[in-house]
C-alpha cells in the first residue's frame, strides 16, 4: 500500500510540475514586462503552495518506497501543505472562480490541477495513505506560519507597488471600506486555515503508526520466549 501511494504522489507531483510550467510559460509569452512577471507569478498562494505541495510529495514518495512509515518532521510539513492546499481549494471555488486575474490568458486545463485536482489528491492522501504518525497539538501553530508571512510580505510589497494577487486584498477594490474590508477577508481566511488545520491535525489523533504500533516480523522472531 505504501508504494501505490508512492507512484500516485509522483504523478501527482508531475501534474502539479507541468501546470505551474506550462501556466508560467503561457503568462511569460503575453506579458510586456517578464521581470514583474516572474515576481508576481511566484506571488500567488497558489502557485506557492502548489510548489510546496509537489515536493512534499516526492519526498513523501521517498520515504513511501524505502520506508515503513515517515519521520515526525515530515509529518508536521505534510499537515501544512495539505491544509493550504485545502485552503486553496475552498478559497479558489468560493471567491475566485469567476474572477480573471491579471496574469494573462488563464490556461484552463492548468487553473483546474492547481486549484482542484492537486488539492483533492493532497487530502485524499493526507486521510488515506498509511505511514503518518501523531502530530502534538503543541505543534498546530507551526501551521499558521507560512500564511502570516505570505499575507505581511504580500501587504507590504502592495502598498508598495499597488499589485495584490488577488482582489479581496487589495484595498482600492475589495468590498467594505479600504483596509477594513481586507482585514475581514484575512481573519475569515486565518480563522479558515487555523480550523483545516485543526482537522487535520486530528485525524493523526485516530490511528497510530502501524510501525509503532507492531514490532517487524524480524524483531518478533528474534525475540526470545519463555520455557
Amino acid at each position: 500500500m505504501r508504494r501505490t501511494f508512492g507512484v500516485l504522489r509522483v504523478l501527482a507531483a508531475a501534474a502539479i510540475i507541468v501546470a505551474i510550467v506550462g501556466q508560467f510559460a503561457k503568462s511569460l509569452s503575453m506579458v510586456p514586462d517578464p521581470t514583474a512577471f516572474v515576481v508576481n507569478f511566484f506571488s500567488f498562494f497558489t502557485i506557492l503552495s502548489n510548489g510546496v505541495a509537489a515536493i512534499v510529495l516526492l519526498v513523501g514518495a521517498a520515504y513511501a518506497f524505502r520506508r515503513a512509515s515517515d519521520p515526525p518532521l515530515f509529518d508536521l510539513v505534510r499537515a501544512c501543505a495539505t491544509t493550504y492546499m485545502a485552503t486553496t481549494l475552498v478559497v479558489y471555488n468560493l471567491l475566485l472562480r469567476d474572477i480573471s486575474l491579471d496574469q494573462a490568458t488563464t490556461l484552463p486545463w492548468s487553473n483546474e490541477i492547481l486549484h482542484v485536482w492537486a488539492p483533492l489528491y493532497l487530502v485524499l492522501d493526507w486521510v488515506l495513505a498509511p505511514g503518518r504518525g501523531r502530530i502534538p497539538w503543541s505543534r498546530f501553530w507551526w501551521i499558521a506560519a507560512f500564511p502570516v508571512v505570505w499575507v505581511v510580505y504580500t501587504m507590504l510589497r502592495g502598498a508598495v507597488t499597488g499589485w495584490y494577487p488577488y482582489p479581496f486584498l487589495n484595498p482600492e477594490v475589495s468590498p467594505g471600506v479600504g483596509y477594513d474590508g481586507v482585514t475581514v477577508y484575512v481573519i475569515a481566511i486565518a480563522a479558515f486555515i487555523l480550523l483545516v488545520g485543526s482537522g487535520v491535525v486530528g485525524l493523526t489523533m485516530l490511528g497510530r503508526r502501524a510501525a509503532v504500533e507492531e514490532p517487524a516480523a524480524d524483531d518478533r522472531a528474534m525475540t526470545p520466549t519463555a520455557g
